[in-house]
């Protein structure tokens, strides 16, 4: 796939996660697209707690998606290759680089 599918491919993932995540109107649901950094995260309140945090985080670098956090329940890397996005274009970033030997994905 070319990088620019790799793109529009992200950006409409993290687009299909932020509109159903509208459980409670005191959070936000945000989404940031910069150069070849998506991220979608929440800010809010829930009463006196403050709430904030990354939800998603994907990279592209250097031909791969590098999923450097994902919080949700599929899973990014599922989706992606359910896109057809081959498993050595993904690596899961946020295993470490010894761990991520024993998966079916791309190591780095």
């Amino acid at each position: 796939m070319e990088i620019e599918k790799y793109r529009k491919l992200i950006q409409s993932i993290i687009e299909k996660h932020s509109s159903c995540d509208c459980k409670d109107p005191e959070v936000e649901t945000q989404i940031a697209f910069d150069r070849d950094r998506y991220l979608m995260f929440h800010v809010g309140w829930r009463g006196e707690r403050r709430v904030y945090g990354c939800v998603i985080h994907i990279e592209i670098k250097e031909g791969k998606i590098w999923i450097q956090r994902d919080r949700t329940e599929v899973g990014i890397a599922n989706e992606l290759i359910e896109s057809g996005v081959p498993k050595s274009d993904i690596v899961l970033g946020y295993r470490s680089p010894y761990m991520r030997k024993f998966t079916e994905l791309a190591v780095g």
